[in-house]
């Protein structure tokens, strides 16, 4: 069998697995220990954090304002796709013609999918190397996918994308911050911190009540999930969560009762 080699094995295997996928291709899948030492000279330390907004009009929106676009893999080639499906039901089941048909369907979303992981492992080895912290969000892929934005969320692959930030950060030392769904990323200004409520969608941006900053919906959400995740420096570098704010005096008690007074 004529063998591709991707890549220069770093060391000697354990073991071997072959696989063949619907296109009819094989891949040799190999176990090896590599050295956590070399992994770390690899990515030397950075001291830069980043937090990551993920959506749908913009692939991901970092706080420091960079916006990556959304390749739509499956967008674009949908129309060869829809026309090879129907080259496939046409054919009588069981013939030869039939079994050709299926192939170049099968290459046709191979060659989708391979460009889409080709694209997450470029998009999380940057950001991986260039950043020592990283905050996202996790979303509720499952949910999202039942809605009218499900084409569109499956052809993003946002949870194989959280999926290689994961184990790259863990291979080369990084720290890798997940909060949780439900924090109000899009509704809080991330410059003094009042929840502005709720906004639909088409809403890309909005100016605080409070303080009257202009805001990006997405910028704005990325900075809010960089802070809750703790990553947010101070003047001097340390990373810093958002302080408590003390009550006021006439505000401490229980609520409805007057506020209680010492005696001499």
């Amino acid at each position: 069998m004529k063998v591709r080699w991707s890549r220069t094995l770093p060391a000697q295997p354990s073991s071997v697995t072959v696989i063949k996928d619907a296109a009819g291709r094989y891949f040799a899948s190999f176990v090896l220990d590599t050295d956590p030492a070399a992994d770390a000279t690899r990515m030397p330390d950075t001291g830069q954090a980043v937090g990551i907004d993920l959506g749908v009009a913009h692939f991901a929106v970092l706080s420091d304002g960079t916006k990556i676009e959304s390749p739509r893999f499956l967008r674009r080639a949908e129309k060869k796709l829809k026309k090879a499906q129907r080259e496939l039901s046409r054919k009588q089941k069981g013939s030869k013609n039939r079994e050709k048909a299926r192939l170049k369907v099968a290459r046709a979303h191979a060659k989708v999918a391979d460009a889409r992981h080709e694209f997450h492992h470029q998009l999380s080895t940057q950001l991986i190397r260039d950043n020592q912290a990283i905050g996202v969000e996790e979303l509720a892929v499952n949910g999202l996918a039942r809605t009218r934005l499900a084409k569109s969320v499956h052809d993003a692959g946002w949870s194989a994308f959280v999926h290689m930030l994961e184990y790259k950060a863990a291979r080369y030392g990084r720290t890798l911050v997940k909060i949780g769904r439900f924090e109000p990323t899009s509704q809080t200004c991330s410059a003094c911190g009042t929840k502005d409520g709720p906004k639909p969608l088409h809403v890309r941006q909005w100016t605080c009540t409070a303080c009257g900053t202009l805001h990006d919906r997405d910028h704005n959400a990325a900075i809010n999930v960089k802070t809750a995740a703790g990553l947010a420096a101070s003047a001097c570098g340390a990373p810093v969560r958002p302080g408590l704010v003390p009550a006021q005096r006439a505000e401490t008690g229980r609520h409805g009762s007057p506020p209680e007074t010492c005696a001499a």
